[in-house]
Parts: C-alpha cells; sequence; structure tokens
C-alpha cells in the first residue's frame, strides 16, 4: 500500500500527520509512505528528520489586509495557485498512492483535490473546534473526514461521513508520562510545583513579557516552584532583556531555552502548564493530564485557538485569558490564586485527563485501513 499525506505550515498539522504515519506503518509495516509540502515550510525539516519521502510544491496563502507587501505575495500565491494542480498531479504519477491524506495546511487542498478527482481513496482530518477553510472546502468531496472533537462535525458540512476521532497525540507523550517521578528526580524537581511555559515554537512576544512578571513574583516572593521557560526563535534577547529590567535570573529556581525538545518529558514533570492554545498543545495536555492557564493566539483563523481553549475551561481544566485581558498582573494573579488551593492543580489534571482520547491513532487507522481493502 502506497499512502501520500499532505501537511504544512505548523507543527500542529505535521506532528500530527507524522503520528497517522506511524500508526499505518504499525498497521501494515509493508505500507510506503510519502509526504508532500512546502520546503520553506517546517514540514521539510520534521519530515527528513523522520525519514519518509518528501515531494515539493509550492502554495501559500492570501493575505487579507492590503499593503503593497502582501498585494506583491497575493500574485505569487495566485501564481503558485495556478501551478499547483499540475504539480499535485506529478506527484500523483510519481508516488501512485493508494490513498491521500490531507492533514491541514494551505498544501493539503490541491493535493487532496487532485487525488479525490482521480478517484484515488482521500480521507482528511480537522484539529481544530473551528474547522480552517482547507478542510471545509475539501470535505465533501473525500471519503473519509477525521474531526478531533464533536464540535467540528457540522461546521465541517459533511456529517455522514465524519468519525470523531480526537487529535492523534504522539506515543511517546504517554510512554514519559508513565516515567513522571524518574523525570522530576532528574530535574531536581523535588516537592516544588513545576511550571511550564512556552509560547509556540517561533515564541509569543506578549506571552514573554507576561512571564517574565511571573518568573520575578515567584523568585520575589520565594515560591517553591520550578520554572522551565521556553521563549521561541525571536524571543531570546527579549527575555534576557526582561530579566535584567525586572530584576530576576536563571538558576536553580528557572530554567530558559530557546526551544524545548523534551516537550514529552518536560509535560510530563509539569504541575501547571502556561501555553498558547493550539489543538496538539491541547491534545497533549489532556494525554498527561495536566492543569494548564491558556492563552489563546489571537492571530490565527477564525479565533479557533479560542475556542479550542473553551472546550478545556468548560471542563474545569483550564483558566483561559485572552490576548485583550492579558497582563502581568493578571497572570501572576491567575498563577497565585491556583498554588493557594491546595489539591487544585492536581483536580484540574484530572479534568483534563478525562478529555483525552488515548486510542484516537488506532480509530484512524482502522477506518483507512478498511477504505482501503473496499477495493
Amino acid at each position: 500500500m502506497r499512502v501520500l499525506i499532505a501537511a504544512g505550515g505548523t507543527a500542529g498539522h505535521i506532528n500530527p500527520a507524522l503520528a497517522i504515519a506511524g500508526a499505518i506503518k504499525k498497521a501494515d509495516p509493508s505500507a510506503e509512505i510519502h509526504f508532500a509540502g512546502r520546503r520553506e515550510g517546517m514540514e521539510y525539516r520534521l519530515v527528513g528528520q523522520a525519514g519518509y519521502p518528501f515531494h515539493h510544491i509550492e502554495i501559500t496563502g492570501f493575505q487579507r489586509r492590503l499593503s503593497l507587501n502582501n498585494i506583491r505575495r497575493n500574485i505569487v500565491t495566485l501564481w503558485n495557485l495556478a501551478l499547483s494542480g499540475p504539480k499535485a498531479k506529478k506527484i500523483m504519477r510519481e508516488v501512485r498512492p493508494d490513498l491521500v491524506i490531507g492533514c491541514g495546511g494551505y498544501v493539503s487542498g490541491p493535493v487532496v483535490r487532485c487525488a479525490a478527482k482521480m478517484g484515488i481513496h482521500t480521507a482528511i482530518h480537522e484539529q481544530n473546534a473551528f474547522p480552517g477553510v482547507t478542510n471545509k472546502l475539501l470535505a465533501p468531496d473525500v471519503d473519509i473526514v477525521f474531526a478531533a472533537v464533536p464540535a467540528a462535525v457540522e461546521k465541517l458540512g459533511a456529517p455522514d461521513k465524519t468519525i470523531v476521532v480526537g487529535n492523534p497525540v504522539r506515543p511517546e507523550v504517554f510512554t514519559k508520562a508513565k516515567e513522571r517521578d524518574a523525570i522530576r528526580a532528574e530535574l531536581g524537581a523535588g516537592d516544588r510545583t513545576v511550571v511550564l511555559s512556552f509560547g509556540g515554537s517561533l515564541g509569543a512576544r506578549r506571552v514573554n513579557e507576561v512571564v517574565a512578571d511571573l518568573c520575578a513574583w515567584e523568585q520575589q516572593e520565594h515560591k517553591p516552584v520550578l520554572h522551565l521557560h521556553a521563549t521561541g526563535q525571536y524571543g531570546v534577547q527579549l527575555f534576557k532583556d526582561l530579566e535584567k529590567e525586572k530584576n530576576f535570573a536563571e538558576g536553580s529556581s528557572l530554567v530558559v531555552k530557546e526551544y524545548i525538545n523534551n516537550m514529552p518529558e518536560l509535560l510530563a514533570a509539569a504541575d501547571l502548564v502556561i501555553s498558547r492554545a493550539g489543538a496538539l498543545t491541547l491534545a497533549e495536555l489532556e494525554a498527561v493530564g495536566r492543569a494548564a492557564v491558556l492563552i489563546p493566539s489571537p492571530n490565527v483563523a477564525e479565533n479557533h485557538q479560542y475556542f479550542n481553549a473553551m472546550e478545556l475551561q468548560k471542563a474545569g481544566a483550564a483558566v483561559v485569558i485572552e490576548e485583550k485581558d492579558l497582563t502581568g498582573e493578571k497572570l501572576v494573579g491567575t498563577v497565585a490564586d491556583l498554588l493557594a488551593q491546595p489539591g487544585k492543580l492536581a483536580e484540574m489534571g484530572r479534568n483534563a485527563r478525562s478529555l483525552s482520547v488515548d486510542d484516537s491513532l488506532d480509530r484512524i487507522a482502522a477506518a483507512l485501513m478498511k477504505l482501503v481493502q473496499k477495493h
């Protein structure tokens, strides 16, 4: 069986795609899996590291705000769009797939549409409670639509062929969760509260600014906390400047990195996570059962991170602070309140755990195998 997976843009699209690839290999070890995406995107690096063949297709999104630069970018997008059909066809001829799966990002559009037109089995996976435009357009034409949450089913517009499967979480997230005590011992956490904070792979300026206020408060008030923070690529210098300005320092109670390469380990060790509300981050928080303070990114299509985050707040698993209401004072107050209630973080963690769909990958792989075996 040959499978082509199209995914791009962010780790939130690519990691589930890689997890699905692994599940297909587990179900059918002889399966040959290929990926399609942009060379400039994160997918090229992540897929390369995982060792799958990669097929390049250039597709970008339209910029809604009109400026001279954005008009130029939109002209390039139109050009890419015009070439995307023939390019997708060329990839189909090279790979000759039995199954094509779209996991989000603009690249899914032309690749999945081309496969559907050619009569190849197709499926898409929607990670968010509020579906993206590409998946809404593709849903009527594909064989199976996988939705992460029930809230997305009606919005995708193809309820008769939509299966709710949760978000596929990397198996190592579950494995490491069982090693919590050993990982905490390695970090020297002792019986301190471990706070893990990050603003996404590139970093988010606002998140870095308010987390700096929180770190300063933790140190000035001598809180029994071990704080692990990732600044993201664009926040490295900013955070160094904030340390000086707000008079706090890295050391035994604060560890600062640019990027977290061992997320499953750190999630296992954490008691409280402060982060954006990307669908995959939330699925991992549910998988390990962790309390969270969520700051949805306002710079995403249809404000979908807000809707993702609210599902956790409704379940008593997280506190949501919208960016328009976000101040250092508000974050410090929220964390202080959570730390002041014995057992509160553990209770929120249990609520998060109850939302997890642990067998998401098994459900997806089973439905795909059944689809391909039909013919």
